[in-house]
């Protein structure tokens, strides 16, 4: 009886982490069509690079520096629904409260900064990657 519950326990525990790390995904997703990084810099308008692509690339680099030793670890889980939260600021009904409560959820508005600068720094590499990967492929399109 005792192990049946354990695995309804994990499964739960299990679809609750996909969840957070989905709606971390999404948001991330979300702000980056939002603000249109991509095309406020010139120089990246020549590149065509798909945004789910960016997100996903987003919530790999930024999830490596998240507190938790694994995607399914408890601090991980609640570091999705931070960061989700975070980039969400701009939607809730009250953006001064919402920093405010997420201080708290960070533990500080120094914590909340650095994980401000996860992001930011996540994307910024991401951006680095896939230009580079698009420059790789147009070279290889290139007539010899």
């Amino acid at each position: 009886m005792n192990i049946k519950l354990l695995i309804v326990l994990t499964a739960v525990g299990l679809v609750t982490a996909c969840a957070d790390k989905n709606n971390f995904e999404q948001a991330v997703l979300e702000h980056i069509k939002h603000e249109q990084q991509l095309q406020k810099e010139q120089h990246l308008k020549d590149y065509p690079i798909d945004p789910e692509d960016m997100a996903k690339c987003v919530v790999k680099l930024s999830s490596d520096n998240m507190p938790g030793f694994f995607p399914f670890d408890p601090a991980r889980m609640t570091a999705y629904r931070n960061y989700a939260k975070m980039l969400n600021v701009a939607k809730s009904g009250d953006p001064k409260k919402t920093i405010e409560e997420l201080r708290n959820d960070f533990g500080s508005g120094k914590a909340l900064a650095e994980a401000n600068s996860n992001i930011s720094e996540s994307t910024m590499d991401c951006l680095t990657q896939l230009t580079e990967r698009i420059d790789g492929d147009v070279k290889m399109k290139e007539p010899e």
